[in-house]
């Protein structure tokens, strides 16, 4: 814990100005020793009712869409520098909500948030129009306009970067939005927009409602007035969410779960393929939905290993997220811990290998685990976890390791370890993944796509297509000459 302080109550801000409401107060809590810190209050449907109304007015008579692209590109640039400036106490409250370390807050987690908004700036900057002039009687221009009021619902497993992402994109290019954050990790995100409205974002753009999905978001999902929805969590509730918005036509874009294949062939770098499995499957406590969580190895090379990989699991550092030198700290809630901590229970064929139970005393710990499955058909095979849990494969052939990573009902990525640049390639091609990384893991370059094939979502994220998600094309023709037009209803 810290001397800093924590608002005893997270309120949902609405055109600027805090809204505690009337609907149900939920505690915020500390994983690590699971303590109440703070208290958010719910936005039932008419605290979310006025905030998508007060997007709406902002969009229509507010001043930030008719801005130009550098009048908006300067206040996303001062919203850049001020989560900079703010970076530790934002990295402290993610700490204290989430549970994930200290160092991983500071180091990716906030330096990326600030990007956000710098690299959506950039990019609203570039947009272009277009002119088609191949029929000389003709002028036709396309322009690309703002949609109108976005509803941003974000999970609770990297909160403010991945809220940061979404707002950045919806704003910059004139949209006014609805944001949603977890109810388990209210903190960072509420004052992350604080800091939003300080640089100059104008009242109205950026507003934020919290409460569970089956109140608040539920609300938001079905309200008229929201014209299109971005949505990161599971993929259940990324589906309810599709279903609800297709009855209205509304637009979505949906990045869900995964059950990403880490694919280690004996042509690797070995050393550097160990390290990035774990980093793969451990980095953020495991909590992560392109996670490399099925870990295939090539026959030759399996036992080492695995023998290498479960040492290194044991001298793996857990403890106080605060602690800087802390390498995996607490799971985000109790329920979430026992969800982990049940596919440890009747392996079965399944080999246990390191870890499967809970850490003693305070706070929702558990030992990184790994188990080795019989087959791709195992049920930790298949199925996402979202936690420190490795599962094992083996395989003989390139072939058959891409049939292996295949047979899934995710696809949002897929890592690849490999000296030979024929099975690079093969792999990447063969792989129905949205992302595949070759010897690296999870590097996100911002201006390519991001999502993914199959249960894995719908819709990518990245400048370009952010741009055309959260813009309507509007095309426009003009008569260059004076033709003559059919005149119906003349007397012949």
């Amino acid at each position: 814990m810290s001397d800093r302080s924590v608002p005893k109550t997270i309120p949902s801000r609405i055109a600027g100005q805090p809204r505690e409401g009337d609907g149900a107060r939920l505690p915020v809590i500390y994983p690590a020793d699971e303590t109440q810190v703070s208290e958010l209050c719910e936005a039932g449907p008419e605290m979310v009712d006025a905030a998508v109304k007060a997007a709406r007015q902002s969009f229509e008579t507010g001043p930030w869409r008719r801005m130009s692209t550098d009048a908006r590109g300067a206040v996303m640039r001062r919203v850049q520098q001020l989560i900079t400036d703010h970076a530790d106490e934002l990295a402290w409250l993610e700490c204290l909500n989430t549970g994930l370390p200290m160092a991983r807050m500071r180091q990716t987690h906030m330096p990326r948030a600030a990007y956000n908004f710098g690299i959506f700036a950039e990019a609203a900057s570039h947009v272009a129009g277009q002119v088609f002039t191949q029929d000389p009687r003709y002028l036709t221009t396309v322009i690309r306009e703002p949609v109108g009021v976005a509803a941003l619902m974000t999970p609770w497993n990297a909160p403010v970067p991945l809220t940061s992402m979404k707002i950045a994109a919806a704003i910059a290019f004139g949209n006014s939005c609805v944001v949603k954050p977890s109810e388990l990790t209210p903190l960072a995100v509420s004052r992350m927009i604080e800091l939003i409205e300080l640089a100059g974002v104008p009242e109205g753009v950026v507003n934020l409602v919290n409460g569970r999905g089956q109140v608040t978001g539920q609300a938001l999902v079905n309200h008229d007035d929201v014209d299109l929805i971005s949505f990161t969590g599971g993929t259940a509730t990324g589906r309810a969410i599709a279903a609800a918005a297709g009855q209205r036509l509304v637009p979505v874009t949906m990045e869900l779960g995964g059950k990403s294949a880490n694919i280690v062939f004996e042509t690797a770098d070995l050393d550097r393929a160990l390290d990035g499995a774990l980093l793969g499957i451990f980095s953020n406590n495991g909590q992560q939905c392109l996670a490399g969580s099925r870990i295939l190895l090539h026959r030759s090379i399996a036992d080492a290993f695995i023998e290498r990989f479960v040492a290194r699991v044991a001298a793996l550092r857990i403890g106080d997220p605060m602690d800087p030198n802390t390498e995996i700290g607490p799971l985000v809630s109790a329920v979430h811990r026992d969800h982990v901590l049940s596919f440890a229970k009747d392996l079965g064929e399944d080999r246990l290998l390191a870890g499967g139970v809970s850490r003693p005393g305070k706070g929702f710990y558990i030992e990184p685990t790994a188990v080795l499955a019989a087959s791709n058909a195992s049920y930790r095979a298949q199925t996402e976890m979202f936690g420190p849990f490795a599962t094992f494969l083996v395989f003989d052939t390139v072939d058959e390791a891409i049939a292996m990573a295949n047979d899934s009902r995710y696809g949002l990525a897929a890592y690849v370890w490999t000296e030979h640049l024929p099975t690079a390639l093969q792999c990447t091609r063969d792989i129905r993944a949205g992302v595949i990384w070759v010897n690296t893991p999870m590097m996100r370059e911002l201006r390519a796509p991001f999502g993914g094939y199959k249960d894995s979502g719908i819709g990518r994220e990245g400048t370009q297509d952010c741009l055309h998600f959260y813009t309507e094309p509007k095309t426009a023709t003009y008569a260059v000459e004076d033709m003559p037009l059919v005149r119906m209803g003349m007397p012949t």
